[in-house]
């Protein structure tokens, strides 16, 4: 497809609405992938860390 000015090539040919608002919807979902994927790294961090300091805790055995 040719455009001959960049106004035609923001129109996309009539389709503007549905390009663009793809490309939007999918920027935006790839943003609440990378948010997610960061906030689960952080919780498990958190988790492995709380793990490890229960393990440091001296044991006693209640009899």
């Amino acid at each position: 497809m040719r455009w001959e000015s960049w106004s035609q090539f923001w129109a996309m040919g009539g389709y503007a609405v549905y390009v663009w608002g793809s490309v939007g919807v999918t920027a935006l979902l790839l943003a609440v992938e990378v948010w997610q994927a960061r906030w689960a790294h952080r919780d498990v961090l958190n988790q492995l860390k709380a793990e490890q300091a229960l393990a440091q805790l001296p044991n006693e055995d209640v009899m």
